[in-house]
Formats: structure tokens, C-alpha cells, sequence
């Protein structure tokens, strides 16, 4: 939202959460985009958030903290205009259940020398689309989860807004 707050080339028109509490939402409002607050039952068996798309002309869907599985009619209408960011190199420590400190400790616990971050397109399985960017940075002895989350973060600040803006240029229209 702050990267694109004054572009001429792209808005964030609307953050989706299935999580009311989620800070998202007061970032939002913080930006004056609209959000929307859904539940399991509205996501999976219903097309409101599909027709909310449509009725706002998104052209891309930018994942970051989702968790759950994109539905197959998101899919079909999205289908590589939908991008997530991992924060770790896959296809080590992804899929189910791979998120957030799961998989610092899963890195941690590797002795991995390396961590980092992918940005990949969606499909219908947890972290396996295609990969559009990878970064990493080097994990020290000593270093903690704290130490490594951060520099993860660092990672995902600097690098996904701008692989967001360039995949906006190459879209068509």
C-alpha cells in the first residue's frame, strides 16, 4: 500500500482477510482502500469474492500472510495473475503448514546456512507455482529466530512491491 500509494501505473483497490483482527485492515483504513472480511464458507462455496473481483476490475491478486488454499474458481479466473510471497528459498520448507515461524524453525533446525525469500505464482497446491523471484541471505552461527525473521523481512520489503510493479507493466491492457 505505501509503495503504491502514488503510482500512476497501479492501485491497490481492495484487501481481502479471512482474519478481522488481521492488521491489514487498519492499514487499510489508515490508506482509504476498502476491505472486506470473509469466512470459510463465503470463500469456498460461494462466488462473492470472485464477483467482487469482477466488479472492480482487479487484474492481480497480491498474497502476503494467506494461508489458505485458492479456490478453484480463482484459480480458472486469475490463473498467473495471482502471486504469493514464501519466506524461505523453496521448494525447501514449503506446503501445508509451512508459514511464518514454522518454517524459521524448520530452517533453524536444518542448520541451513542460507535463508531467503520466493515469490511464486499460484495454483491449486500449497507453494508450488511457478517461481518468479528468489532472493537469500546468510544466516551466521548464533543467529536467533528473531535475527532470521528479520532478515527475511528486509528481504520481502525491498523486493516484493518492486517484482509486484514490474509483473503490473507486463500485464496486458
Amino acid at each position: 500500500m505505501e509503495h503504491f500509494k502514488d503510482s500512476t501505473e497501479a492501485e491497490v483497490a481492495l484487501v481481502l482477510s479471512n482474519n478481522p483482527e488481521a492488521f491489514v485492515i487498519q492499514r487499510a483504513d489508515n490508506f482509504e482502500i476498502p476491505s472486506h472480511i470473509f469466512d470459510r464458507n463465503e470463500f469456498y462455496n460461494t462466488d462473492n469474492i470472485l464477483d467482487l473481483l469482477n466488479d472492480l476490475d482487479i487484474d492481480l491478486i497480491v498474497l502476503a500472510g494467506f494461508l489458505w488454499l485458492i479456490p478453484e474458481n480463482l484459480i480458472k479466473k486469475y490463473n498467473g495473475r495471482i502471486i504469493n510471497i514464501h519466506p524461505a528459498i523453496l521448494p525447501k520448507f514449503g506446503g501445508k503448514g509451512m508459514y511464518g515461524d514454522h518454517v524459521h524453525h524448520a530452517v533453524m533446525g536444518a542448520k541451513e546456512t542460507e535463508g531467503g525469500i520466493t515469490i511464486h505464482y499460484v495454483n491449486e497446491k500449497y507453494d508450488e507455482g511457478e517461481y518468479i523471484y528468489q532472493a537469500k541471505y546468510k544466516i551466521e552461527p548464533g543467529d536467533s529466530l528473531e535475527v532470521i525473521k528479520f532478515k527475511g523481512q528486509q528481504l520481502e520489503h525491498l523486493h516484493y512491491p518492486r517484482i509486484v510493479e514490474s509483473i503490473i507493466k507486463k500485464l496486458p491492457g
